[in-house]
């Protein structure tokens, strides 16, 4: 690799924090923070060892292995679901790959540290013959997140389908019906009604958080920081217009702040938020459990629904964040591991749980209208009825994003220098913002 690890997990603490549900405990003592062992009292059970940064996947693992040893006892597995700290799992892999000893037979690789591990000659197991048949009911484009030279090297864990979540209380009290805001100009002559009716804000436009502010915007409108081939687009026009929306939002429109906090996960935004102090959030579906767990009081009064599109008949959602399940092929049966992997995260009843055990939007969209996926829950109870219906609405505007190893660089550019003179303050336009950042960004890429 060109670059440190260090730099690149560094770089990349922001969207690990987020993405499906993760973050906590930052400890990198290399100690697993839990162990939990199923199928322990199996007699001749295939040990199968699974790493993961977020304990709360373990519970998807765990059901997936009761299932499996009840269905297949001449096959049964002794699954260990070692949960570690973030960076030390992700080192820890790292190493493992490396060194070709010491790694799991399964492993969860966030999102923006995948690119790392398809570097060379690659240690990863390809799943092919278990992707490719439920690809056409699914959401192809996450699936592409996690390929290369047309294998696939990881099983996502949601489709993190980015939406608008508005607080209809407020939005009641402006006069405005949100489902009548289909484009961003729709949603500016909205907020522009919420600032003169009520005593909230529209919006917030966070400072460090390119995943839920910048990176959703331009890529509903087919960009992104790099392109299919790994070429710098930073300061290409969509992302610079995209920015100057963001601006001026805050300062021409004048109904956005900035986040609280810097980014809407954090103790003092959800404060502001649960305080009625603005009317709107734009996130990924995952974010619903920080509702829950955050801003409790504001269940019924919390409606979801898409993106504004840039233009009539545009794109109206993004995916964003995510968890790439693999294989490596350090383990002693590489068969099992792969079967077991598609048992618990591509099968059918497997999607239905992503979504019942985790909360999470499952990749297969041919599950979306199931009894099991339909049916009451804290989800619903909190939200409303129609949240899969307005995700079939969108399945298909989801773009594949563009990771490299400088991924990290342009989200260091963008919290530390992009934001602070183009969102905090206007001391820059945006134009002058991100070619000042794509220069550092190229600078890095030469050296």
């Amino acid at each position: 690799m060109k670059k440190s690890l260090l730099i690149l997990l560094l770089g990349l603490l922001s969207l690990a924090l987020v993405a499906c549900g993760g973050g906590g405990d930052e400890d990198s003592s290399g100690e697993a923070e839990e162990v939990e062992v199923i199928g322990e009292d199996i007699e001749d059970a295939t040990e199968l060892t699974f790493w993961t940064f977020v304990g709360q996947h373990v519970d998807l693992y765990r059901d997936a292995a009761e299932r499996w040893n009840e269905e297949n006892p001449d096959r049964a597995i002794k699954l260990v679901a070692e949960t570690y700290p973030f960076e030390q799992m992700h080192n820890n892999l790292l190493l493992a790959i490396q060194s070709g000893q010491g790694g799991p037979d399964i492993a969860d690789i966030e999102i923006g540290q995948f690119p790392n591990y398809l570097q060379g000659e690659i240690q990863l197991e390809p799943l092919n013959e278990y992707v490719e048949p439920v690809l056409e009911n699914a959401v192809t484009s996450r699936f592409e997140n996690y390929a290369k030279d047309g294998n696939y090297y990881g099983v996502p864990t949601h489709v993190g389908a980015t939406v608008m979540f508005y607080n209809t209380e407020i939005m009641d009290e402006a006069g405005v019906d949100i489902d009548a805001i289909e484009t961003w100009d729709d949603f500016v002559a909205a907020g522009e009604q919420v600032v003169a009716n009520t005593d909230s804000v529209m919006w917030n436009v966070g400072t460090e958080d390119w995943l839920m502010d910048m990176w959703p915007m331009i890529s509903q409108q087919d960009s992104d920081a790099f392109d299919e081939n790994g070429e710098l687009t930073l300061d290409n026009q969509t992302n610079i217009d995209t920015l100057q929306f963001l601006q001026d939002a805050i300062y021409k429109h004048e109904i956005a702040e900035v986040t609280p906090g810097g980014m809407n996960q954090s103790e003092e935004f959800y404060g502001y938020f649960s305080e009625g102090n603005s009317a709107s959030i734009l996130a990924p579906l995952w974010y619903m459990g920080r509702f829950l767990d955050n801003m409790p009081d504001l269940e019924g009064k919390i409606a979801i629904r898409p993106m504004p599109a840039w233009e009539e008949g545009g794109k109206r959602s993004a995916g964003m964040g995510g968890t790439g399940t693999v294989v490596t092929n350090q383990s002693e049966d590489v068969e099992l591991a792969k079967e077991f992997l598609a048992y618990a995260k591509l099968s059918e009843e497997g999607n239905i749980n992503l979504w019942t055990v985790l909360g999470f939007d499952p990749p297969r969209w041919d599950t979306w209208e199931s009894e099991e996926v339909q049916a009451d829950n804290k989800y619903y109870d909190y939200f409303g009825d129609g949240i899969f219906d307005m995700l079939l609405e969108v399945r298909d505007d989801i773009n594949q994003l563009n990771f490299t190893e400088y991924t990290p660089d342009v989200i260091s550019e963008y919290h530390t220098n992009v934001t602070q003179q183009t969102i905090r303050n206007d001391s820059q336009t945006p134009q002058e913002a991100l070619e000042q950042a794509a220069e550092a960004v190229r600078s890095q890429m030469e050296n």
